[in-house]
């Protein structure tokens, strides 16, 4: 695989504790990844970006990090680990872990030590302690400042057990330096950077986001790319940028910086022609004066799943209005996912896949309170059911639960009626979402990847583009069918077609 594989790769999403429980203790882990990696070289994937596999209290989902150089024992050892990466590159899969910069665990021997060391110590620098709170406000809801027992406070801008980092610490900079060269000495050819803005924090001035994108932000990583470029080969950084704001999007992307960012404005796009062309335009022109390629994202672990959010009236994403719970026509979100899902792999750049998308999984909306894990539901007072319901263990087999997850009952409840879609009842299936996928993305590999595209004439709630191989992608996004431009070929198609017309919420390549 070439060094620029990454500019126009399939990447499949690996959320651990849901993927395969090799172990049956109900937890996914590295044995069950391991034993699926077949299935994922057959689904046609480049790479696979796994969430934070290190130990953890699991207080945030992983994203509580104890110890960045080694492994959650629910998921294995460090020793599972390397092999899990030597065989996912004998299959020609690169390995993106993600690295978590912004805060550290409570259970974390740092801030054990701060705690124990106490006010103005060098142990306490580490991590940001104020005699006063602030009144800042925590993302995950409540406030973002926690009393110690000595009557200091820290800062969180998650949970309580995530405290920041304090990136004005040269300690800190040296020790994300030296948890970087660990992973990339031991195989992994990529770093996706969670919550990449937020890192550096300004107390002055009484601004309530004294913390996002802050100009020193970008040393960071510049240190980080500076790193990879001279002691490593072929090594890429990603990163979690949220901005509406295209130009300082674009900032993370320069040269010197990271390599590629997640497009979350295309994720959070409705289905509406105007708004996803819109976005289309402005990623491309956002992506192309800095040669860096764009990603096309529908889902991830932190949002509802697209056959349900496609289905619901509001087809748009916002985290602050989550719309969990809302009703959702499934056979319409179906549809539309599976249209969604030709035009992003269709996208010159780089594409992802969240587990389970290739699968049609909606969003699992009813799981009991008593059984909810995400930390936003108990710091919302539980009035947000945040994210376990796109966290779901995944159903692989068999007609009764846990559906081939594992031998034991799942961390989170799987519904009844997913006998249907488990791999094994797709897999000879010609018509299911993973068929699709797999057509698409072995098509996507001889045809589509990095590149431009050049827009093609066609009516309003129409999208048609053209790609450098000839391929012409078609979206049908009015409620009336749609002629079908000039073509000799028809390469895949979402649903039917109509003879020569294009249904609604339907996609097609052609050539």
């Amino acid at each position: 695989m070439p060094e620029t594989w990454w500019r126009g790769a399939a990447i499949y999403q690996v959320y651990l504790r849901s993927f395969a429980d090799g172990n049956g203790d109900g937890i996914g882990d590295l044995a069950g990844l391991r034993s699926r990696l077949a299935y994922l070289a057959d689904l046609g994937i480049n790479a696979v970006w796994l969430n934070p596999w290190y130990p953890s209290p699991m207080a945030d989902g992983g994203y509580d990090v104890a110890d960045y150089r080694a492994i959650e024992p629910s998921f294995g050892d460090l020793e599972e680990a390397e092999r899990f990466i030597e065989e996912a590159h004998e299959l020609g899969i690169k390995v993106i872990i993600d690295v978590v910069p912004n805060h550290h665990s409570d259970q974390s021997e740092w801030f054990k030590a701060a705690l124990a060391a106490g006010p103005g110590s060098p142990e306490r620098e580490r991590f940001w302690f104020r005699d006063e709170p602030g009144d800042w406000k925590s993302i995950f809801g409540g406030p973002a400042w926690t009393q110690v027992p000595d009557g200091q406070w820290y800062l969180h801008l998650f949970a309580p057990e995530q405290p920041d980092f304090n990136w004005t610490n040269p300690e800190v900079h040296q020790e994300f330096h030296d948890v970087l060269r660990f992973w990339f000495d031991r195989g992994v050819d990529g770093i996706r950077i969670d919550s990449a803005a937020v890192l550096v924090k300004n107390f002055e001035g009484g601004d309530p986001d004294g913390y996002t994108d802050l100009p020193e932000v970008h040393d960071v990583y510049r240190s980080w790319r500076r790193l990879a470029d001279t002691e490593y080969t072929d090594r890429i950084f990603i990163g979690e940028v949220w901005f509406p704001d295209q130009e300082r999007f674009a900032r993370y992307l320069r040269p010197d910086e990271l390599h590629t960012a997640f497009n979350f404005d295309f994720l959070a796009c409705p289905w509406e022609p105007a708004a996803l062309r819109a976005s289309i335009t402005q990623t491309l022109a956002t992506h192309l004066p800095l040669g860096a390629p764009p990603t096309w994202v529908l889902s991830n672990h932190d949002v509802t799943r697209v056959v349900t959010r496609y289905g619901r009236e509001i087809t748009s994403w916002d985290h602050g209005a989550r719309r969990d719970g809302f009703p959702s026509d499934l056979e319409l979100g179906y549809r539309r996912a599976r249209a969604a899902a030709l035009l992003a792999m269709a996208l010159p750049g780089g594409v992802y896949v969240y587990q389970g998308e290739e699968l049609g999984l909606p969003e699992v909306d009813d799981i009991p309170g008593e059984l909810r894990q995400d930390p936003m539901w108990v710091r919302s007072g539980y009035t947000v059911p945040g994210r376990d319901g796109c966290r779901v263990p995944l159903p692989w087999s068999g007609q009764e639960k846990p559906f081939g997850f594992g031998s034991g009952e799942p961390w989170l409840p799987q519904p009844a009626d997913w006998n249907k879609l488990t791999v094994e009842a797709q897999s000879e299936d010609l018509g299911s979402m993973l068929s699709l996928y797999r057509s698409g993305l072995r098509l996507r590999r001889e045809l589509l990847g990095d590149g431009t595209l050049t827009w093609c004439e066609s009516r309003d709630d129409v999208l048609a583009f053209q790609r450098e191989s000839g391929l012409v992608c078609v979206v049908n996004l009015g409620s009336e069918p749609a002629p079908l431009p000039p073509h000799t070929e028809v390469l895949l198609a979402s649903g039917p077609l109509e003879g020569d017309e294009l249904p609604s919420d339907t996609a097609v390549w052609l050539r």
